[in-house]
Parts: structure tokens; sequence; C-alpha cells
């Protein structure tokens, strides 16, 4: 398959987006975390300031590879689920491996945030 410019502009985002490894850490911790966490559970947890973080989860957010649902006045961040299936998928296409349509597809949608209870604060992470 022959990557066209629009998926290699796409593409090229995602991976500019894991170019940083405070990047890399915040993702790590949302895929391991089980739940979303909040702005100031992630500042804890990864140790870079609340301004720091709040950039990073903007460049996340903005590719999608994490979501965010607001309650109140604080701001939940979890990993899109679908990001875990199409990244490689994405780093296949780029190397030459044509994916299955149903692959494919799953890289173009975004899944409805799940409802999930928030009980317990995390320990920080290190």
């Amino acid at each position: 398959m022959n990557v066209d410019r629009e998926s290699a502009e796409t593409w090229a985002t995602w991976f500019r987006a894991l170019g940083d490894p405070t990047r890399i850490v915040i993702l790590n911790l949302l895929a391991t975390a089980g739940e979303p966490m909040s702005v100031a559970e992630i500042v804890d947890a990864v140790d870079v300031g609340q301004s720091t973080v709040s950039h990073h989860l903007k460049i996340l957010g903005d590719v999608r590879f994490l979501l965010v649902a607001h309650e109140g006045t604080s701001s939940l961040w979890r990993i899109n689920e679908n990001c875990l299936g199409c990244f490689p998928t994405a780093a296949e296409l780029v190397m030459g491996r044509a994916p299955t349509a149903t692959q494919w597809e799953s890289m173009t949608t975004t899944p409805a945030p799940k409802q999930q209870g928030r009980t317990t604060k995390r320990s920080r992470v290190g």
C-alpha cells in the first residue's frame, strides 16, 4: 500500500506527539492506571509542573491519544483505547505493510467516554 500525503501528515503528527520523554511517561501512566486521572494526579505522579503537564496533555489530546472528560472544575484524562490498536497499524502502514480494513477503520473513530467511579487517590509513581 502506498502512503498518501494526507495520511502521512496525520501519522507524522502522531509520531511527533511521541517525541518528548514526558509525553511517553504520561501515556504510560494513563495506560497502566486503569481509570482516568486528574491533572493534579498526573502532576504528582510524573513530578513535572502543572503548566508543563497541561501542555503535554493538550498535545496528546490533539492527536487523540488521550481523551478528556470534564467533571465540574476538574479534567479527567484517559487513554483512547483505539490508539492501542491503531498506532502499531500506522507504523506498519508507513513500513509498507497494509492492515486489514477493520484495523484501518478503528484508527479513525473515537469511543464514547466511559463513566467510571473514582474512589481512590493514586500514590506517586516512582
